[in-house]
């Protein structure tokens, strides 16, 4: 019966009742954190392959969407208040572009400046700073950050949360629920694909050392690659804001996938390209990494085996 009152695409809250409500929001956080999405994947990717494991991918998607979860609370909640007009002009999300980018870009360059990845191929350069034990090459916090200034971006899903759904709770105490619930939708699908991206990382066929520099390259290169194209395109549409209209329609009834435009061009045209373009570059500085300095007159022993031949 509940599921019965759900409209994923073109829902309202009246006669919905509190459940319906929340149930619509909570699916619709599934769909928004499952299709691309300017807001999410590129993120969660980004920080996701640096942790080249299942368990630090998951942690990346969570502690993003966490943030993500808590903002549209808050927004939702206003919302029922009447107070986030401000955030339906299209020039709003040009400037939540560019503030994502600039994070997301500085965060690319620390994860490489802090590594030392631009002097990787002077071993002594790598030392402790690269070895298989120091992976984590910036602050755990930074998806949050990236998680809550995230949330301010709106679009479909924002828009149905704040005008459709937590305008009809009924109470100023219960409005900020409809925010939540989204969240959380969202958060399942990114813990999952934060997981995922972590895994295929940890599958790439390399030693500790080597695995731990490709994974922190790819990152820092993605972040700050990919953030540097959310700067471009937010300056872009305030220059020329008819930007945010250019779309191609798919007639397909999925938020996110009915209409591509500006924000699938970056979360799966520009994901996928810089990506990619990461990925082989930071292959082949791997790949010319030298060797461990126990062969060339080094000590043998060094990792504590056995220097008996």
């Amino acid at each position: 019966m509940l599921l019965a009152t759900v409209n994923l695409w073109n829902p309202t809250g009246v006669a919905m009742g509190i459940l319906g409500i929340l149930a619509t929001a909570f699916l619709l956080g599934m769909v928004h954190g499952i299709t691309p999405d300017e807001h999410t994947w590129p993120i969660t990717f980004s920080y996701a392959v640096g942790s080249y494991s299942w368990k630090g991918g998951m942690q990346a998607g969570l502690l993003f969407s966490l943030a993500f979860t808590i903002q549209r609370s808050i927004m939702s909640e206003l919302a029922y208040f009447a107070l986030t007009d401000f955030a339906q002009h299209a020039l709003f999300n040009f400037w939540v572009y560019i503030i994502i980018g600039i994070v997301m870009a500085v965060s690319g360059f620390y994860v490489l400046k802090r590594g030392k990845i631009l002097h990787m191929f002077h071993i002594h350069k790598m030392g402790k700073d690269s070895g298989g034990a120091n992976t984590q090459n910036m602050p755990r916090y930074m998806p949050l950050v990236h998680g809550f200034i995230a949330g301010f971006g709106t679009g479909a899903f924002a828009l149905i949360t704040y005008t459709a759904l937590s305008p009809h709770m009924g109470s100023p105490w219960l409005a900020f629920l409809p925010g939540t619930c989204f969240g959380l939708g969202t958060m399942a699908m990114q813990v999952v694909a934060g997981g995922l991206f972590g895994q295929w990382m940890a599958k790439r066929n390399l030693p500790p050392e080597a695995r731990a520099t490709l994974a922190r390259l790819m990152s820092g290169r993605t972040l700050s690659w990919a953030g540097s194209a959310f700067v471009i395109v937010g300056i872009g549409g305030l220059l020329w804001p008819r930007l945010w209209s250019l779309s191609i329609n798919t007639h397909i009834h999925i938020h996110n996938l009915h209409s591509l435009g500006v924000g699938f061009f970056l979360a799966f045209v520009v994901l996928i390209t810089v990506a990619s373009a990461a990925f082989i570059k930071s292959i082949r500085d791997v790949s010319r990494m030298p060797p461990k300095p126990d062969v060339p007159g080094g000590p043998a022993n060094h990792t504590g085996a056995s220097s008996s031949t």
